[in-house]
């Protein structure tokens, strides 16, 4: 198909002009005003950045996370200026940007995140759904962040027998669809925050229809009473440490046990839960965990409907979420630098920014892989960054009228490039770089010394 230039209007307003298309497909203009209106967030007269544009600007730094805010303006309108009424416009700099991503805060943000991400995967979603239940999985990790004494106040250093960090660290905690990778929900704390009190925090997004997944980190006796209370499953892991009281043995080798309130109320007899155990083991000696007894707790009671070996087998599923976060940190954020704000409000805005962009890329995968007939963990997330990149500039080229065109056409080329078949869900708990030989950076290595003679009379041959 040719498709054609848009027209711009020749005694048009450069504001105007403008045109997200490729973000608003996923987040809709009219949702942004929505929420600008909530939180009054409306400037009162117009500007050269306005508040709708500096949303868009701010997801859209989450995709080319390798330029500056600047920069990355001028990729948003470089078709306006190129084609609009004003060419010679002069865009706002990083003082002005600056300026106003504080003066619009993070609570418009983050509102938006929870209205925009949803679960994204149907019945036709190869591997999203189990048992008529939609895999969902809870994990935390840690995201560096600028090393200001603001960031390190609110969020604080890691520390260790080892020492204290180099950069202050914010604690992350997502809940993601499995089939999907989409971030239906997330938060963020100070780093020596516990993970499940960020797991409690996200049980508020979980529905009937889901069976929620996390890992032996995040058990909690309440936490599996939260989930039930909104109807939906849980499958996850049963630490070692925990004991739980067996009472029936059913036909696929799982039985039911009681899990006991760890609080006891004095004169009340003890509560407790009806769960399924299930156990087994690796039996191939290559993979991590071989000869290893692995213990599996769910709320799924009935065996016929949920058999133990199923179970087994779903539980490594939980791994998409690590998956996920890989495709933040080293592939959409690309360089492993912290969060760039180097205050709490902006380090907090950026986060969710930041999620608002994975969403958009997860969400066009998703609709690619259902034209392609593929699951949507078999397409390249890098490659569907790279094509959604490039779209912006497209849609801002291309007539109004063809752009559903241009979306389906984009959507092939998401599905064009396709992952080989999963590995093995099981992994070694290792790291790449664990140390270093240089002694550790401290206060005074930021002081200039001060030289009585130029650096260049420093110099001596020998």
């Amino acid at each position: 198909m040719t498709f054609t230039l848009r027209q711009y209007p020749p005694d048009g307003n450069f504001l105007d002009s403008l045109s997200f298309e490729a973000l608003e497909t996923v987040i809709p203009l009219p949702k942004i005003e929505q929420v600008l209106t909530q939180h009054q967030a409306h400037q009162i007269r117009t500007k050269k950045l306005n508040m709708t544009v500096l949303i868009f600007l701010l997801v859209a730094a989450n995709l080319y996370t390798d330029r500056s805010f600047p920069h990355v303006l001028e990729k948003l309108v470089h078709a306006s200026r190129l084609f609009g009424p004003e060419p010679d416009f002069r865009l706002p700099g990083a003082n002005a940007i600056c300026y106003r991503r504080y003066q619009l805060g993070a609570k418009p943000v983050v509102s938006l995140f929870h209205q925009i991400c949803r679960p994204v995967a149907t019945p036709k979603t190869p591997g999203a759904f189990l048992f008529g239940l939609r895999l969902m999985a809870l994990d935390g990790t840690s995201e560096e962040v600028a090393d200001t004494p603001a960031n390190a106040k609110a969020f604080g250093k890691y520390h260790n027998q080892r020492g204290e960090a180099a950069f202050p660290q914010l604690k992350a905690v997502y809940l993601t669809e499995c089939g999907s990778h989409a971030i239906v929900d997330a938060g963020l704390w100070p780093i020596h925050t516990s993970e499940r009190v960020g797991g409690f925090r996200l049980l508020r997004s979980v529905t009937p229809e889901m069976l929620l997944m996390w890992d032996r980190g995040f058990h909690d006796y309440q936490m599996f009473c939260a989930v039930m209370r909104r109807g939906a499953q849980v499958l996850s892991r049963l630490p070692s440490r925990v004991q739980v009281e067996p009472f029936q043995p059913l036909p696929d080798g799982s039985y039911l046990a009681r899990l006991y309130c760890p609080e006891k109320v004095p004169g009340q007899a003890r509560q407790f839960l009806t769960v399924r155990i299930v156990e087994y083991t690796v039996s191939e000696p290559s993979l991590v965990g071989y000869g290893e007894r692995h213990r599996l707790i769910t709320t799924l009671l009935n065996f016929e409907e949920a058999p133990a070996l199923e179970l087994a087998w779903a539980y490594h599923e939980r791994w998409e979420i690590e998956m996920t976060i890989d495709e933040i940190d080293p592939h959409q954020r690309q360089v492993s630098q912290p969060l760039r704000s180097h205050k709490p409000v902006g380090v907090v805005q950026e986060f969710y920014s930041l999620l608002l962009a994975h969403y958009v890329i997860r969400y066009m995968m998703h609709e690619a892989a259902l034209v392609a007939q593929v699951a949507p963990t078999r397409l390249s997330f890098k490659h569907a960054l790279l094509v959604v990149k490039e779209a912006v500039n497209d849609f801002q080229i291309v007539a109004p009228t063809q752009h559903q065109s241009l979306y389906q056409r984009m959507l092939v080329e998401i599905g064009r490039v396709k992952l080989p078949q999963r590995r093995t869900r099981s992994n070694p708990r290792v790291v790449k770089c664990k140390m270093s030989k240089f002694e550790r950076k401290r206060e005074h290595h930021y002081q200039k010394p001060a030289l009585k003679v130029s650096f260049r009379q420093a110099i001596m041959l020998i």
